[in-house]
């Protein structure tokens, strides 16, 4: 398994505490919850068949697992203001960039940023963002894709994230 230190994920103030909020919410009222669901249908009989019962603990598998996720990244979250651009490509910027050749704007970081944005998202740990990290605007490199093929990036345009 990783090193969680080495998954430290930057977030901001009011990520962070939209996420704390969202697992209290989970973790209380969320499991209470669907253990009544539950528990109503497996008042209906036979549980083979019950599709209800089936969709209550499938939601239940789903809400345990976001738990699990939620309660990892903010104990290892940084969290802090929105890093000023410098043109230097780092978590939490928005970057342009030519991806093989193509005009990709996209935030370094981590999808919970963005909240409800709907602007890309690129971890620093995905094979772009490492191969970008600490680079400057004009600033060209390479990566190597899914399919083992190198992909040509050069570096448009950093900017600060506005939320």
């Amino acid at each position: 398994m990783a090193d969680e230190a080495a998954q430290v994920t930057w977030l901001t103030q009011e990520a962070f505490d939209r996420l704390t909020n969202e697992l209290e919410e989970l973790s209380g009222f969320g499991r209470t919850d669907i253990a009544k669901k539950i528990e109503m249908a497996r008042e209906e009989g036979d549980l083979k068949e019950n599709g209800g019962y089936h969709a209550a603990k499938e939601e239940q598998g789903k809400m345990e697992a976001r738990i699990r996720q939620l309660t990892l990244l903010l104990r290892t979250a940084e969290v802090g203001e929105i890093p000023e651009s410098h043109g230097v490509v780092e978590g939490g910027t928005v970057i342009t960039a030519l991806v093989a050749g193509d005009e990709t704007v996209f935030l370094l970081g981590n999808r919970e940023i963005a909240g409800d944005n709907d602007l890309d998202v690129w971890s620093e740990s995905s094979p772009l963002g490492q191969a970008i990290i600490g680079l400057k605007v004009g600033d060209k490199t390479s990566f190597v894709g899914p399919t083992g093929r190198n992909i040509d990036v050069e570096i448009v345009k950093v900017d600060t994230y506005r939320a």
